[in-house]
């Protein structure tokens, strides 16, 4: 089994700066809270929302640096999915 990673000290510094700024948004806030509580514990892992606020707050472009770096370590502790395969909308029907 693989070693799972935890957030850094940098990163949780930058989560916490994240989390007790008042002007930092709802998204940022739940991917910082996120990182932080998994400074140390590595079985927790992210949440698929925990996930997706992270995506978009990395996506933003108004977001600041501090608030992408502890999305960034979010992200990075996030299971890998098993097997799904993207699909891109096309081709919903069986070809003849």
């Amino acid at each position: 089994m693989t070693k799972r990673k935890t957030t850094g000290g940098k990163a949780a510094t930058k989560a916490s700066k994240t989390l007790r700024n008042k002007s930092t948004g709802k998204t940022s806030k739940t991917a910082g809270g996120s990182a932080l509580s998994q400074r140390k514990a590595p079985k927790k892992v992210t949440s698929p929302r925990a996930a997706s606020a992270a995506s978009k707050t990395l996506r933003d472009g108004r977001t600041s640096k501090t608030s992408k770096s502890a999305a960034g370590s979010t992200l990075s502790q996030k299971l890998p999915s098993k097997g799904k395969s993207k699909s891109t909308g096309r081709g919903k029907g069986k070809k003849k």
